[in-house]
Formats: C-alpha cells, structure tokens, sequence
C-alpha cells in the first residue's frame, strides 16, 4: 500500500482479490437524481487546488449507466448516454480532460452528485465534438470552468486542462487564452494505454467479444487472468495505430495505416450526400455492397471452399463499378436504354447481384457506404492480424472513434481476426472505445499506483 502524505484525500478502493460490488438489474433500476450543488468543507477545496493530483478516484462499485438524464444536450455536440457511475467518490476533482484528434474531439469531466442524505458520489461524462468546431469545445469547457466556481467557491483558473491528442498542441495557446488556466498536454499514446488499462481492468461490462452469433459477449470481471499483458492496441481514428503494450507505460508503436476513419470519411463525403460520421454509418446499415463489390460468387459461380472463401466474400471492392459504368456509357453511346439483361432467381449466387439499383449505371449512397466501410475495415483487421502474428499477441484491442458500437465494423473486424488466424487470436471491442486517450489524459493527473489493479501504474 502506498503511504498517504498528509495532503492526500485518502479514498479506500476494493480489494485487489474480488471485483466490485455490481449488480446490472439494480443499476438499471436506479432512479435518476437531479443535479444539485454538493456543499464541501473549505478545507477540501483549499486541498484540492494546492494539491489536485492528489485526489483518488473511488472506483469501488463503479458500473456503466445508460439514463441520459444529467448531462444536457446540445446540438454541438453528442453526448454519449453510458457515464460511469462512482458511487463512492466524493472528493472534489479539479481538472477536464481533452483529446483532439484530427476529425472528433473527446471530453471527460467528472461531476458530484448528492440526495437528501448528501454526497452521492458521481460520475464520468464523455462527449464528443467534431475538431473543426473547437470552439465550441472550449466553449463548454468555459461553462464547466463557471460550474466548478459555482459549486464549490473557486476561481475559474482552479479548474484544469488535461489534453492530448495533436490539437493539445495545435490548439493550445486558443485553449489556455480562452479559459485562462493551465493546459497540461500529456503524450497521446501513453494516454491510450492508460485509458485502455483502466476500462479493461477497473469497469465491469466495459470489454466484449462480438460475432454476428453472440453480438456482445462481455468478456469476466475482473480480467481472468489478472494478467492482461501482452496485448496488441489497434487505435481507429482518422488513421490507425498499432502498439504492442507489453505492461503498464511498456508501449511501443509497431505499424499503423493511414487508411483509417478519415479515409472513409473523406471519400463517402464526395461520393454521398452524407454530412456527418454518423449519416454515414447509417448510410451503410441500410446497403448492399454486393451491388458494388465483385464477389467471390461472381467469379466463381459459387463458393471456393478448398480455400475457405465464401460465395458471398468480397474478391475486388467496387469491382463492379467499371463495369457497370462503362456498360452504361456503351448504351448511351448506342443510344440503348434498355434493362440490363436479367437472369432467373435461382442463376444468382446467394447474396450476390449483378444488376444496378435504379437508373442503370448509378449506384445508391447506402450501398457505396457500405462498400467502402468494409473496405476499410476489412484491410485494418488484416494488418492488425499480421502485426500482432509477428509479436506473438494474442488479444487484440480495437479502440478510436471508428467503431462507435457500429455492429458491421465490429462484425468486420472480429471476422478478419478469427479467419487470419484461423481462431487463435481474439478481437475484443470496448463500449467507450472512442475515449481511450481522454481518459488516459483524465488520470494522469492521478497519483501513481492509485487504481484496485494498479491499471495506471508508472
């Protein structure tokens, strides 16, 4: 146990031998509770500003909650509904947390909550705003810094910024000149792994499998073995990062792509009318790729089971839009407006489809987006797999933005991993999975040694 100075608020975590008190049916089942000011001793106030990377977070009985009610909405940016709930952490926490991406930036904040009997502990809250607004980003920051003088007495230069990511640096001098405080930019990959060894080892339900079979398997708390390491970290933002962790702050970045979520961004917003990430990945629940991919079955009439390629495997995407386009631009030329020539039913492969949607040669944004995002996808999970075959990893964390609990990513990645490696690696999914390096950035302004498995050790 690591000694407690004097000016350390001692907060007792749950032993490191059992995991914490949860119980999903009950958290459900809990009444939401408005915000109200939690009145504090001047004395923890006074502690808290001398001392801010002093205070312990309480993990005991933390859980993920899903009621939407305590954080208000705005249409700069998207809340996500699951806080994390700390029902025993009382003490005052004196700093936000920010990562700045490329497309997304990502907040953690941390706020008191009390009832009639008083402190009731309190909870994570994690948003998201796109970079190219910041300064509504900041702007909310401003507010946050005006609600932590309200409750509880301070100045507004009390509440710091902890940020990461490459706008820390691109927009640091906007960000300390706008709210007037301390910026502290931390390293944005240590800050993954800090956020990544946090969630695994510290939040029950937090980590899952995915199959189409069995969509959220999540995996036992606490980790089985206690051991996580080594794993492989395969971040998705605007492009991709792979580090191999091989204990705690033991990282190393082994390969990447620049083919990532700002690919499929850039390219569904000239090919789409879609405005946002989240057009776009509704855009593709609702496609069909096999009007676009060439697939196995269009090649081989069926499957190719001697290689273990199903009919329905993608062989060239968008390998049929030459086609189609150039057979269109034939008929125009020829002065042709007929239907392509259909085939019975039972001459198509399972899933396949040779014939346009619509007018010929054109093809609808759903199917597009689709295409495109197991495109990307598909290639992310096959690097991943040979990184982590060259390092002997077997556990494979996929994080960033990208995913956003996106069933068809998820499914696409889980898949690559399980047929590259014929079942010997595991793809595992966390349901934060765009917040690793804010919440990496939120704890270093920790102690070390602090959390119930040491999952920030230094």
């Amino acid at each position: 146990m690591e000694p407690q100075s004097p000016s350390t608020t001692r907060l007792e975590l749950a032993p490191a031998t059992a995991p914490a008190q949860h119980d999903p049916a009950a958290h459900e089942q809990e009444p939401a509770r408005p915000r109200r000011t939690t009145i504090v001793s001047q004395s923890d106030i006074h502690d808290t500003i001398l001392h801010p990377g002093t205070v312990r977070i309480n993990v005991q009985g933390a859980f993920i909650v899903d009621d939407g009610t305590v954080t208000p909405r705005s249409e700069d940016y998207e809340h996500d509904p699951r806080d994390i709930r700390l029902p025993n952490h009382t003490a005052i926490v004196s700093h936000v947390a920010c990562d700045i991406g490329g497309s997304l930036a990502k907040v953690v904040y941390f706020s008191r909550e009390s009832n009639d009997d008083g402190p009731s502990g309190g909870r994570l809250h994690f948003l998201k705003f796109e970079t190219d607004k910041i300064d509504s980003c900041i702007g909310f920051m401003r507010e946050l810094q005006n609600e932590h003088q309200v409750n509880n007495g301070s100045t507004p230069d009390e509440l710091c910024v902890m940020a990461t990511g490459g706008g820390a640096f691109k927009y640091y001098d906007r960000i300390r000149q706008a709210l007037g405080t301390e910026v502290i930019r931390e390293d944005e990959m240590e800050c993954l792994i800090i956020g990544l060894d946090f969630f695994i080892t510290e939040i029950p339900d937090e980590v899952f499998t995915y199959s189409e079979e069995e969509p959220m398997t999540f995996v036992p708390f606490p980790p089985q073995p206690p051991t996580i390491y080594p794993y492989l970290l395969v971040n998705i933002g605007s492009g991709v990062s792979m580090i191999k962790v091989s204990g705690p702050r033991q990282y190393e970045r082994i390969g990447g792509t620049s083919l990532g979520g700002g690919t499929l961004w850039g390219l569904l917003t000239l090919l789409t009318g879609a405005r946002n990430f989240e057009d776009m990945l509704k855009l593709a629940e609702k496609g069909d790729n096999s009007t676009v991919d060439l697939l196995v079955g269009d090649i081989y009439g069926t499957a190719y089971n001697k290689i273990g390629l199903k009919s329905t495997h993608i062989a060239s995407s968008f390998g049929k839009v030459y086609k189609m386009k150039r057979q269109a631009e034939q008929d125009a030329e020829d002065g042709c407006h007929g239907d392509y020539k259909r085939h019975d039913e039972a001459e198509h492969v399972q899933g396949s489809s040779e014939l346009p949607h619509g007018e010929a040669g054109t093809f609808r944004p759903e199917d597009i987006s689709r295409s495109l995002l197991y495109a990307v996808s598909n290639n992310i999970g096959q690097i991943a797999y040979l990184h982590a075959e060259k390092h002997n990893l077997q556990h494979i964390y996929f994080g960033g933005s990208f995913i956003g609990g996106h069933s068809q990513t998820m499914n696409t990645l889980s898949y690559a991993i399980r047929f590259w490696s014929k079942g010997t690696k595991q793809a595992y999914f966390l349901r934060h999975e765009g917040y690793l390096g804010a919440v990496g950035a939120f704890l270093k302004r920790q102690p070390r040694n602090w959390g119930r498995r040491m999952s920030t050790e230094g």
